[in-house]
């Protein structure tokens, strides 16, 4: 089946709203085994809603329209959609006191806040629609079949989109399909997206059903295999020699073969099952690293403490720094790095450590290395390892490739000693 994904909103078109919701929806599509073919952003004119709306109805068996379905004048999906397929817009009574119930709840939170009219129009639902519950919000969405064709209206936010979708819209649409899309990721680090192409040309050029696919971001690989089935269960069945052949082939170099799980995810879930603690220290990162590691549940089990010592004098009086390095090397340097990596671990009392030094741009302090220029440290088991990176880019795509390249020093390092 083919859908289409239909944007409603001029404030995306104007770029002050980033679209995640296509991304998504997206993404559900190629897992139900639907095509999508199109996707259109459309403003808050009810004419070329319209337009676009009878265009995609000729080419397409499922749309999705997202935005447009709130309180105001220029939330206008519903009522475009109801007047291209001929349909009525009705009053529902249940929609309607729950909206009561809500409104009345969120006067209490301010003394100007107060019930308005318009805030019934969301619910107003186009006639023989499926009411979709909004567990997160007050518009609903609505499941609207026309013929041959199916419309799912869906509200823009997207916390309300997502879990609308996975509670609702996502079971409704596999029961109608007969064959289904799964797949299965294999995350790797360490290792350059030409060279892990490379290393798997093979499986490339002869496999069918499953696929695989590389697909790279900073200092990351990841393995997608794709299956055609008729259940999840057949396709992990027929993916699963491939991923057993991939671990064989990069080994350590594989960090996670769960879709969701990020390479930070994986380095504290090692730290806490070898029970070691860790200490990072920045300078050019300014705290990105530590940034990233506390956004994970339970990381307080294994970070001892996280430094940003940008200025020199800071890395001498926190860490411990040599003035003669400073002075001889300076700041961005092996030495300085090593000194680092040393002095953290020592000040927070951690069992392993790694720190980041170097010029993340626009332009350098002292012209002895280009931007870009980086050296990260790993203190374990009283060994230093120290390595010299040279990124390109953006002074934010720097940084990035700066605490991604920590992370995966950091995970290399512990295996390596423990193998």
């Amino acid at each position: 089946m083919k859908a289409e994904l239909i944007t409603v909103g001029t404030e995306i078109l104007l770029g002050n709203t980033v679209n995640t919701n296509s991304a998504y929806l997206s993404r559900k599509c190629a897992e139900l085994g639907l095509n999508v073919y199109y996707q259109q952003v459309v403003g808050d004119n009810k004419e070329r809603l319209e337009s676009t709306i009878k265009y995609a109805l000729e080419r397409s068996d499922i749309l999705f329209l997202t935005g447009g379905l709130g309180p105001t004048d220029d939330d206008i999906t519903k009522e475009t959609l109801a007047k291209v397929l001929g349909k009525k817009l009705l009053l529902d009574e249940n929609l309607k006191e729950k909206i009561r119930i809500h409104m009345e709840k969120a006067t209490k939170n301010g003394s100007n806040r107060r019930i308005t009219k318009n805030s019934y129009k969301q619910a107003e639902i186009i006639e023989g629609a499926t009411v979709f519950e909004n567990k997160n919000g007050i518009a609903p969405g609505l499941w609207v079949e026309d013929k041959d064709k199916i419309i799912i209206l869906l509200p823009g936010p997207p916390m309300e989109l997502i879990s609308m979708f996975e509670d609702d819209v996502f079971p409704s649409l596999r029961k109608l399909q007969k064959e289904i899309i799964y797949s299965q990721t294999v995350k790797l680090c360490g290792i350059g997206e030409s060279q892990v192409s490379e290393e798997i040309k093979d499986l490339f050029e002869s496999l069918t059903n499953p696929t695989i696919a590389t697909y790279a971001k900073t200092g990351q690989v990841s393995l997608r295999i794709t299956c055609i089935g008729t259940s999840e269960k057949e396709c992990k069945k027929k993916i699963k020699p491939i991923v057993r052949e991939l671990k064989k082939r990069f080994e350590k170099k594989i960090y996670a073969i769960d879709n969701n799980k990020t390479l930070e995810e994986a380095v504290i879930d090692m730290l806490r099952d070898q029970k070691l603690t860790l200490s990072v220290a920045e300078s050019c990162t300014g705290g990105a690293l530590v940034s990233r590691l506390v956004k994970i549940p339970g990381v307080s089990e294994v970070l001892n403490a996280g430094y940003v010592t940008y200025s020199n004098k800071s890395k001498r009086r926190t860490l411990g720094v040599k003035k003669s390095t400073l002075k001889t090397m300076g700041a961005v340097s092996e030495k300085c790095a090593k000194e680092m990596a040393k002095g953290a671990l020592v000040e927070a009392s951690s069992d392993v450590s790694v720190a980041i030094t170097g010029y993340a741009g626009p332009s350098n302090d002292d012209n002895i290395a280009a931007v870009g220029t980086v050296f990260i440290a790993c203190y374990y088991n009283n060994k230093t390892v120290v390595k010299e990176y040279h990124f390109s880019g953006s002074r934010e795509k720097i940084i990035d490739s700066a605490t991604v390249f920590a992370l995966s020093l950091l995970r290399d390092c512990i295996i390596l000693e423990n193998i």
